[in-house]
């Protein structure tokens, strides 16, 4: 569907029906964790590719257990396939609905930056003939205020 400006509120309940789906998941997701920079950095990276080839491996393992050294538990192996594969498939319902949140988001800010612009417009008219609205004039005003930073002298061509 092509974007259109959206006219929509969310109720209260309706929020907190969200926010509690949400924290039905993380608690359906205890096990999740948080890596630092340097945690992930040392992981072996399992991208797109990767998949099908841990899912082959892990059959190739279930089918040939006789193999392995017992220090290798083949029915844990399979257990972290299997939730690899499951959380591939809810991290991509996850990242799908991430992007239409964000995308709604920018759309909808765009329309209340376009619209609020709009009113600072209207005021900073306004209050040259109106009184007590200069200052919200000028509070308004103060987002397209440039920053002053001194301009750097450029240095001579040499």
């Amino acid at each position: 569907m092509p974007y259109q400006n959206i006219n929509a509120t969310l109720s209260g309940t309706d929020l907190q029906a969200v926010k509690d789906a949400f924290a039905t998941i993380l608690g359906k997701l205890p096990f999740l964790v948080n890596l630092t920079a340097d945690e992930r950095k040392g992981i072996l990276k399992t991208g797109a590719g990767s998949l099908a080839f841990v899912q082959n491996a892990s059959s190739a393992a279930q089918n040939n257990t006789t193999i392995f050294p017992a220090s290798f538990n083949t029915a844990d192996f399979k257990k972290d396939v299997d939730l690899l594969a499951t959380l591939t498939e809810l991290a991509t319902l996850a990242s799908s609905l991430a992007s239409r949140l964000d995308d709604t988001r920018l759309a909808v800010g765009g329309e209340a930056m376009q619209q609020a612009t709009l009113v600072y417009n209207y005021v900073k008219t306004a209050a040259k003939n109106t009184p007590g609205l200069k200052p919200i004039a000028e509070q308004l005003g103060e987002r397209f205020q440039k920053s002053r930073k001194p301009k750097e002298p450029k240095s001579p061509a040499l």
